[in-house]
């Protein structure tokens, strides 16, 4: 089974744009499978802070995610609901529950766009600024500390085969065969 076999598509969705069917990739070998995993342990264990931290804040993590997307939002793009959807990679009624639920808590709050009124903006309450940088301190202590052990994962997982038998591969090949 391929991916286009699970998503029922013949293509595959890279940053919103469809491109061609893509090739299978060739079958991972026991030691890259391993830097995968550690790579993906490493996400976890800060994407598991990152709840927890919301959770002691109140809030849920995609609430956090939320504010963090609309105070982040590129210059050239618009806090609307349609623009949170997409960088949330939300359908758009999951992004407007979303919002929702934000609002009752009071840190976020629907405003006329003054140069199109047909267009809703989000804009942040003084609370979910005041909680949004608090919460944005927490998250970058924590990669400060986790950051340089997710970077060397990845960066294992992105080496050539050239690169990892030149990073030690061979001396644990080599140490096995003895």
């Amino acid at each position: 089974m391929n991916l286009s076999e699970v998503h029922g598509a013949p293509s595959l969705v890279r940053n919103g744009q469809k491109h061609a069917a893509v090739k299978e990739p060739a079958p991972l070998t026991r030691a890259q499978m391993r830097r995968l995993a550690e790579f993906r342990f490493q996400l976890r264990k800060f994407l598991h802070f990152s709840s927890l931290a919301a959770d002691f804040a109140g809030i849920r993590a995609q609430q956090y995610q939320l504010l963090q997307c609309i105070w982040g939002m590129p210059e050239e793009l618009d806090p609307t609901i349609a623009n949170v959807a997409a960088r949330m990679l939300l359908k758009h009624n999951s992004a407007v529950e979303l919002v929702d639920r934000t609002i009752e808590q009071g840190l976020l709050r629907r405003c006329p766009d003054p140069t199109d009124h047909r267009r809703i903006l989000l804009r942040m309450t003084p609370q979910g600024e005041k909680l949004l940088g608090s919460l944005a301190a927490w998250h970058l202590r924590e990669l400060e500390e986790a950051g340089p052990e997710l970077i060397r994962s990845l960066r294992r997982v992105l080496l050539t085969p050239q690169q990892q038998i030149g990073n030690g591969d061979v001396a644990k090949i080599v140490g096995k065969r003895r």
